[in-house]
């Protein structure tokens, strides 16, 4: 995987965590606004993923980096996007799949002991366009 730099989010936790990570998959945006992209095609969409927590859990992890990539990876990994139940009601935009990804992600930091909060999500679709996902502060438990 290429090493790419992201913008940082600022934020004040002691810990902060970057998951770098890639599936492929495909989607189509059903809108003549969409212009070629209301054809089917596919993308290896690049991500980071940034964790920020100030504890740890029992065995010293802010989070196991292979949970990540088991929740995302597996979910959407050689996958039509359109297909996904969180897309029913809007386009699988790559706005809305940083957002999609971010909400997974928070939904089970919350569910650990030591509950760290995702900053910020990237979602690169091609070598030179990405999206950057930041939760508002209120979004953060």
């Amino acid at each position: 995987m290429m090493q790419q730099f992201y913008p940082t989010v600022s934020h004040n936790y002691q810990f902060e965590l970057n998951k770098d990570m890639h599936f492929s998959a495909a989607h189509f945006i059903p809108s003549e606004d969409a212009g070629k992209c209301k054809v089917m095609h596919g993308h290896t969409y690049h991500l980071n993923i940034t964790i920020g927590g100030n504890q740890l859990d029992s065995i010293g992890f802010l989070i196991d980096f292979k949970l990540l990539k088991e929740l995302i990876h597996k979910k959407y990994d050689h996958s039509v996007l359109n297909d996904h139940p969180e897309f029913a009601n809007k386009f699988p935009t790559t706005e809305l799949l940083a957002q999609q990804v971010w909400q997974s992600i928070q939904t089970m930091l919350q569910a650990t002991i030591n509950r760290p909060n995702c900053l910020q999500v990237i979602v690169r679709e091609t070598p030179t366009s990405y999206v950057v996902y930041r939760p508002r502060q209120e979004d953060l438990l």
